[in-house]
């Protein structure tokens, strides 16, 4: 028993006197918490396969937006040339309408100012006859004893004048070209005859045959006159 107590203390001291150089064993829960973690690094830039999809997705997208900006355009200016011609339509239906007013406000008055002018042609005609009536009578004999003739005459020469007044509130005047020596107007006035006049100029209406009627200053019938005619 000695010896055996003996040779386990040798083999023990033998083995103390190895174990200094043997590395030394690190306890297995001390490397993993003392160990320095591992760094990983990632790198920004795409896959090369994913920077061609990238690519030609942008090229397809580049003709998609500019087709679209085209037909944007086009609408545009095709709605831009709506408007003009609606404008432009607008502006000559306002301006047909304006001139339809226009118009016909002139008709309307034409037709209040005119519409008794075939009455008017009809009593011209007893108008020149109460005319030629007065013209009849000489002078000589109104300063006479005749008194009978005198008070006709005298009636006659009012219930002209009378009718006169009347026709003229009416629009409808008598002119008589020779009393004031107008200048002939183949507008307004006819010429019947030619007559040489030494005391006035040429184309003087001298002589009235037959005495012209206007309605709201338009001649309804001519003046018959005599001009003057030296050369």
């Amino acid at each position: 028993m000695l010896q055996r107590t003996i040779l386990r203390a040798s083999r023990q001291q033998a083995a103390r006197q190895i174990r200094p150089f043997a590395p030394p064993r690190q306890p297995l829960n001390v490397t993993r918490a003392t160990a320095t973690p591992a760094i990983r690094w990632y790198s920004d830039a795409p896959p090369a396969a994913k920077e061609g999809e990238a690519g030609e997705k942008k090229e397809e997208e580049a003709p998609a937006a500019n087709s679209e900006a085209v037909q944007l355009k086009e609408q545009l200016g095709k709605k831009d040339k709506e408007i003009v011609d609606l404008k432009d339509k607008y502006l000559r239906s306002v301006a047909d309408f304006r001139n339809l007013q226009e118009r016909t406000k002139r008709e309307i008055q034409g037709a209040k100012d005119f519409a008794i002018q075939r009455f008017a042609r009809d009593l011209v005609e007893s108008v020149d006859n109460l005319d030629r009536a007065l013209g009849t009578v000489p002078e000589d004999k109104l300063k006479g004893d005749n008194t009978d003739l005198i008070a006709l005459h005298d009636g006659l020469k009012m219930t002209d004048s009378i009718l006169i007044n009347t026709l003229k509130k009416h629009g409808l005047e008598r002119f008589d070209p020779s009393d004031v020596g107008e200048k002939f107007d183949p507008n307004i006035h006819e010429a019947v005859f030619q007559a040489p006049q030494p005391d006035k100029e040429d184309g003087i209406c001298f002589h009235t045959q037959q005495k012209g009627f206007k309605l709201n200053g338009r001649v309804l019938r001519p003046a018959k006159v005599g001009v003057v005619k030296n050369a």
